[in-house]
């Protein structure tokens, strides 16, 4: 998938099920994966006494060229350091905003998302109702991430068909992106 010419990939690290190592233990792996197609562009394995955040940093300095391209990334790597790499590197990212940042996290709950416009779109499959709404605003200037040039809040409801209670999530996120991609 290309957004405006732009390559968009997804960059998340599992658990290989099935497999286990010599001490038993299952394999993890970190891949970048290309929105759209599916297509795998690269992986690497977290070593045994490490985790996910170093192996995702390998995984993008291994890539001769991210010019250009989205990297979009969860919660996990929502730190400066990694964000720094990502621009360093010519591409631009969009990063979930959670509790691993509580600062963040805290500062963008309390902006007035009330007061800025919204755009919704609803989706019907796999025997459900999904509406997701996102609102968009410039980066206020207190907020000291690496690049950011937008800060957004996506809302996801969720009725099955059912008829159970809705269910209903709230994420910011960050992007160095300007409101007009070239």
């Amino acid at each position: 998938m290309q957004v405006k010419g732009r390559l968009v990939i997804a960059i998340d690290g599992k658990a290989v099920r099935g497999a286990r190592d010599k001490d038993g233990k299952a394999p993890h792996l970190v891949a970048a994966l290309a929105h759209g197609i599916g297509a795998v562009l690269g992986q690497v394995a977290v070593t045994a006494k490490s985790n996910e955040i170093p192996a995702v940093r390998d995984l993008l300095n291994a890539f001769t060229d991210l010019a250009g391209a989205v990297i979009t990334i969860d919660a996990l790597h929502t730190r400066s350091d990694t964000a720094q790499v990502i621009t360093g590197r010519g591409a631009d990212y969009v990063m979930t905003v959670k509790g691993n940042m509580p600062t963040l996290y805290r500062q963008l709950k309390k902006l007035p998302w009330a007061r800025i416009p919204a755009v919704s779109s609803v989706s019907t499959d796999h025997g459900r109702r999904a509406r997701r709404t996102i609102r968009a605003v410039l980066a206020p200037a207190w907020i000291g991430f690496a690049g950011a040039a937008q800060v957004a809040q996506l809302r996801r409801t969720v009725t099955r068909k059912e008829r159970r209670p809705s269910r209903s999530s709230t994420s910011s996120q960050a992007t160095p992106m300007s409101a007009r991609l070239p």
